[in-house]
């Protein structure tokens, strides 16, 4: 279940919460491409390498892909000095290993971040290795309008939503065709992918998108009649 978020006036959540915090790849980030939320080249994408793989306690089967957090390093010698925080975005999971009994970090049921090689060294040094990290879920602040990128194939549609501001987290996405009646009910294939088997080749599409917080934004229009598979569209709006 996706719990909406009480974010305070200033737009974060109120508390701190504790967690670890390592990193993997290298200073390029190539590592963090292509992740488990179905993001690609998150240059493009506009996520750059500000971003992190949760813990299995944390990823929540995908749901939580989008949401940004604010980290700082916490009670450690390694913690740089006047560093302060970091924010990044849910980008990709890391994965539990129950073979091992000793650096289990991203293991149930800890809540854990591995960062970008980038972001780690904001806060700490590099051989720290990991570090304690306070943490809190914040508001995701986006240029433009939620991105719309549809793959798949004639019989069969993924979309991958991405861009989204707000709690940054996608609950429910509906699609509706220019020659659709109501709007038709998408279900999450993975990540930020949603999917349906509609035929609808041919049409302008809509988005209906409902974050985790039960807010909604409806795209009108996005895709022109003559849309094509391997294309990202632009929304006129976004969660803000």
């Amino acid at each position: 279940m996706i719990m909406a978020l009480a974010f305070a006036a200033n737009g974060v959540h109120a508390g701190w919460e504790y967690a670890h915090a390592t990193f993997y790849g290298d200073m390029s980030g190539g590592d963090t491409m292509m992740g488990a939320c179905g993001y690609e080249d998150l240059f493009k994408q506009g996520y750059g390498l500000a971003t992190t793989a949760l813990s299995t306690a944390l990823f929540e089967d995908g749901s939580a892909c989008g949401a940004c957090y604010e980290l700082r390093c916490t009670d450690s010698p390694w913690c740089k000095h006047g560093a302060g925080s970091i924010r990044v975005t849910a980008t990709n999971f890391c994965p539990p290993d129950y073979t091992k009994t000793q650096g289990v970090w991203c293991n149930p049921p800890q809540k854990h971040f591995d960062l970008s090689m980038p972001m780690f060294l904001k806060i700490a040094e590099y051989k720290a290795g990991i570090v304690p990290v306070s943490y809190r879920q914040v508001m995701c602040y986006k240029q433009g309008g939620i991105k719309f990128e549809i793959k798949g194939n004639s019989y069969w549609l993924l979309v991958l939503v991405y861009n989204v501001g707000g709690v940054g987290q996608v609950a429910d996405v509906k699609i509706k065709g220019s020659n659709s009646s109501s709007w038709i009910q998408m279900t999450r294939n993975w990540g930020q992918n949603w999917q349906t088997s509609e035929r609808l080749e041919g049409q302008s599409l809509s988005f209906q998108v409902t974050a985790s917080d039960g807010k909604v934004v409806q795209s009108l229009n996005v895709a022109p009649p003559n849309w094509q598979f391997n294309t990202a569209y632009e929304g006129r709006r976004n969660f803000y």
